[in-house]
């Protein structure tokens, strides 16, 4: 198995119209977004979907998402220690030879993370238009939805289902 880290670089906003432009002739209907996880500060997993996911980790999910965690804990270190520059978020994602994991760390400590096809291209803006725009408009500003526990909101579940299903990469129907 290969994987490949990629570093910090630095991005504007761009829309998921943006993505369709940087497919360079790909065929985008083979594309998609197999799972989404949104972890606390703590490792605590508030929130997970998936889509178009083929093979079942044969874990529980309480098992999984602390594997999913420890692995990003320890990439993350590794990616600190190793780098020869000032990475200061850490890396964005990384690849094997069957996906693409796209991550993203908010100041409060929130990561978004997300697997991908190998043909999506950097997913960090869309990763933070999720927390921006659903998590903390849907989720933080909502006093009936308690911080640091598993995403109750289905309002929120709506639209991340809508925000996903409308990215120019995702299909229902890959692979």
């Amino acid at each position: 198995m290969v994987v490949a880290i990629e570093k910090q670089e630095e991005t504007s906003k761009k829309s998921p119209r943006f993505y369709a432009l940087l497919s360079n002739g790909r065929n985008l209907k083979t594309m998609t977004v197999h799972n989404l996880y949104i972890f606390d500060r703590n490792g605590t997993c508030l929130h997970y979907s998936e889509w178009n996911r083929k093979k079942q980790a044969g874990i529980s999910k309480e098992e999984e998402y602390k594997l999913m965690y420890g692995m990003l804990f320890s990439i993350r270190s590794f990616v600190s220690k190793m780098s020869p520059l000032d990475m200061k978020d850490g890396f964005l994602a990384f690849q094997t030879s069957r996906y693409k994991l796209h991550y993203y760390e908010t100041p409060t400590g929130v990561k978004v993370v997300m697997n991908t096809d190998l043909g999506v291209p950097n997913c960090r803006d869309i990763l933070h238009q999720i927390y921006s725009t659903l998590y903390v408009e849907y989720i933080v500003k909502n006093p009936l939805c308690a911080l640091g526990e598993t995403l109750q909101s289905e309002l929120f579940n709506s639209r991340l289902e809508s925000f996903i299903r409308a990215l120019p990469f995702f299909s229902a129907r890959a692979g």
